[in-house]
């Protein structure tokens, strides 16, 4: 499977779509460096002032590719791709937008909470299974879903792994707006709206309400290194390689 993020300038808006041939969007290894790229060369970029991160219709994101969790020859490549995207996402310095369409599961939904806004079609479920695979959340969830979420709402979500409707996400505070019909258009029309506005007093006001990022980079290191231990834990990987079965 070839998977792709694919990159559209607008308006000063720079589109960022995770794509694969098959129209199930998972993320590789090689997504996970792309995808630090782009945001790495977005925040030295003056002409980008918001990247729109969305996936395909009806699929915004099913989570990492479990072919890489079970190839411990793959690991060091996958955790180090792993480790810098997040970190990239928790210190990027410009508006970051989700559109999400469809199904957002795993890593497609813990990315989710280093945006600004989420904004999703009313048909947009959200997922983090990652207790029920043997693992702990990443992108340093761990501190950002409490904060947004409330505890119990986070614990709830990431420990019983229930699935969000858009309406509950909404209500829990993951979702920012619920679109019935064109998400992408309510999307691109608030990443218009935010490139329009003064630049440097809506980077340092974002600046000032995100607050001190070091928290989260450590907290991500953590997360990676608890999840690395996992990926060799052999319960873990049979239960991996049962999920893997079952989904193929």
């Amino acid at each position: 499977m070839n998977i792709h993020p694919q990159t559209e300038f607008r308006n000063h808006s720079l589109i960022v779509t995770v794509s694969s041939d098959d129209g199930r969007p998972v993320l590789d290894g090689q997504a996970y460096e792309s995808l630090a790229r782009i945001f790495h060369e977005a925040a030295i970029d003056d002409d980008v002032r918001v990247v729109v991160l969305r996936g395909l219709a009806g699929c915004f994101c099913l989570g990492g590719d479990f072919s890489e969790f079970l190839d411990a020859t793959k690991h060091q490549r996958l955790i180090a791709a792993v480790t810098d995207m997040f970190r990239t996402l928790a210190t990027f310095p410009k508006p970051v937008l989700a559109c999400v369409d469809g199904d957002a599961v795993g890593v497609g939904c813990t990315i989710l909470f280093h945006c600004d806004m989420v904004i999703a079609s009313d048909e947009s479920t959200f997922r983090v299974p990652f207790v029920d695979f043997g693992l702990v959340p990443d992108a340093a969830t761990s501190i950002l879903a409490p904060q947004k979420l409330g505890y119990a709402g986070a614990f709830r979500f990431f420990c019983l792994g229930d699935t969000l409707s858009a309406a509950d996400a909404k209500m829990l505070g993951l979702v920012t707006e619920i679109v019935v019909g064109n998400v992408e258009e309510a999307a691109l029309g608030r990443a218009r709206q935010l490139a329009k506005k003064p630049v440097a007093a809506l980077l340092q006001t974002r600046d000032l309400l995100k607050g001190d990022t070091g928290a989260l980079c450590d907290r991500i290191d953590q997360e990676i290194s608890l999840f690395q231990q996992a990926l060799q834990d052999d319960t873990t990987l049979r239960r991996l390689q049962r999920i893997a079965r079952l989904a193929a």
